[in-house]
């Protein structure tokens, strides 16, 4: 019989309350109890950037972190990001600046830069190619992410 524990966490705001099994990973809750698909699983070691989300406001890799872990924690998904049906400065650059083309990535990146941004409001393209460099992106080029994380800190920090 697996071991299992009882945790409570915020996700984008809303309480989820359950019974999981200890070796249950973040994102597995993420995307099986919480319903929540935008998460995504690539390489399930921590080395793609897919399964990136906010942990108390800081970028982790759910694919790493049991749920347990994230007990008694907000969680922050992409889903999570827009606030009041307007889309978070990130993602608004990402659709501005063809920051996609699969999209598979996407929301690992446009999480760590969100992260990122919010700690270092006024980052060069070198800041944000630094920032990205633990996400895998097979389709882009970088350039388009790296200019969405440049517009974005510019609409963050107030237009200059």
């Amino acid at each position: 019989m697996a071991d299992t524990r009882r945790i409570n966490l915020t996700v984008n705001g809303e309480s989820h309350e359950g019974e999981v099994e200890t070796r249950m990973h973040l994102a597995d809750f993420l995307r099986q109890s919480a319903g929540l698909t935008g998460t995504h699983l690539g390489c399930e070691h921590g080395v793609c950037g897919a399964c990136t989300v906010l942990v108390d406001g800081e970028a982790v890799r759910a694919c790493l972190m049991l749920a347990v872990q994230a007990n008694e924690t907000s969680v922050t998904t992409i889903e999570g990001l827009a606030e009041d049906g307007e889309l978070h400065p990130v993602q608004r650059a990402f659709q501005e600046q063809h920051g996609l083309q699969c999209g598979f990535c996407t929301p690992g990146m446009v999480m760590s830069l969100a992260a990122y941004i919010d700690e270092n409001p006024s980052p060069d393209e070198r800041d944000i190619r630094e920032a990205i460099s633990g996400n895998i992106c097979r389709c882009t080029g970088y350039q388009g992410i790296v200019a969405a994380g440049l517009q974005a800190a510019v609409e963050i920090r107030g237009g200059g």
